[in-house]
């Protein structure tokens, strides 16, 4: 198995053999040659011609010894045992929302294996766990959610919101989602976190509710009771100030958006502005849980939107 000019010569069931070898980026196991066919004696003979390259015990490189990172996953996860897949850290690198952060590959095994290999880091799951599983490139690996359970363990705050907004911008898994999905792994380690990240964006006041908590913010910041729900520049508003011009919008869970709700949302604002008004937005958990901040801003919005009134007078 040199090369594709060499499949001429190979026996019987060979043309098997290549189509996974393909599949699985340049690698194969000793187990899965001899359910193709191959006797103990002919994988020894490409051995020691060079045809195979041991990579982990039972676990070869076919043609050539080098791997690229994608083959040496996948020779990790096959020197694990059939039940094992990519996790954690790998996992995260190959969904395209986080990276290795050592030159270790993670891979999570059932916890009656007992697998040690030179650069795998092993990670003993219950068969439950190991049931949260998908392939992406051919490649055994824990879902997003679960991978992202997984990365909560072990990222900060900051590193986490990065890998939960770009798992939602590809489409691995929507941060509503994800946050829904929290109830299924409650008390699992790294839900936690998550939960910490989540609830504040995921948190949602009822229409009534919102305005019985935003009136009296805005008699703190000196500003009469708003109109609710009305149209200005054309748009629906949550609340409007219309002798100062103000304009304020109240936000839910901001990940799940998709790029045309998030350009419409830009468009508002901007419409707002250019017709010379005063575009605010609050999450519905600020105006609950962090009054403070949403009565401060409110305050400076007024002053700046009466200095200017006055300046144009």
């Amino acid at each position: 198995m040199r090369g594709s000019n060499d499949q001429s010569r190979d026996g019987p069931g060979d043309a098997a053999i290549w189509a996974l070898v393909r599949r699985q980026h340049g690698v194969v196991a000793r187990r899965q040659l001899l359910d193709l066919g191959l006797t103990p004696r002919r994988i020894e003979r490409r051995i020691a011609s060079g045809r195979l390259h041991p990579v982990w015990r039972g676990v070869y490189a076919v043609g050539r010894p080098l791997l690229g990172r994608r083959g040496r996953w996948v020779a990790a996860v096959l020197a694990c045992g059939p039940d094992a897949a990519l996790s954690h850290g790998s996992a995260a690198a190959l969904w395209g929302f986080g990276k290795q952060q050592d030159g270790l590959i993670d891979v999570s095994v059932s916890s009656k294996r007992r697998s040690r290999r030179p650069g795998i880091r092993a990670h003993r799951r219950t068969e439950a766990a190991l049931g949260d599983i998908a392939v992406h490139e051919g490649i055994p690996l824990t879902s997003p959610v679960r991978t992202l359970i997984d990365q909560a363990t072990r990222l900060g705050s900051m590193q986490l919101e990065r890998a939960v907004n770009e798992a939602d911008k590809l489409d691995r898994v929507r941060a509503d989602v994800l946050h829904a999905s929290l109830e299924d792994h409650s008390g699992q380690p790294g839900v936690g976190p998550l939960r910490r990240l989540l609830d504040p964006l995921a948190f949602r006041l009822s229409d009534s509710e919102l305005e019985q908590r935003m009136r009296p913010l805005a008699r703190a910041a000196g500003l009469p009771a708003p109109e609710t729900k009305a149209w200005v520049n054309g748009y629906e508003v949550d609340f409007f100030w219309p002798e100062l011009g103000i304009v304020l919008e109240a936000d839910g869970l901001r990940y799940h958006r998709t790029a045309s709700q998030q350009k419409r949302a830009l468009e508002r604002d901007q419409t707002h502005l250019a017709a010379g008004m005063w575009p605010l937005r609050f999450s519905h958990w600020q105006i609950k849980r962090d009054s403070a901040h949403v009565q401060a801003i409110l305050r400076r919005a007024v002053a700046r939107a009466r200095a200017a009134k006055k300046a144009a007078a």
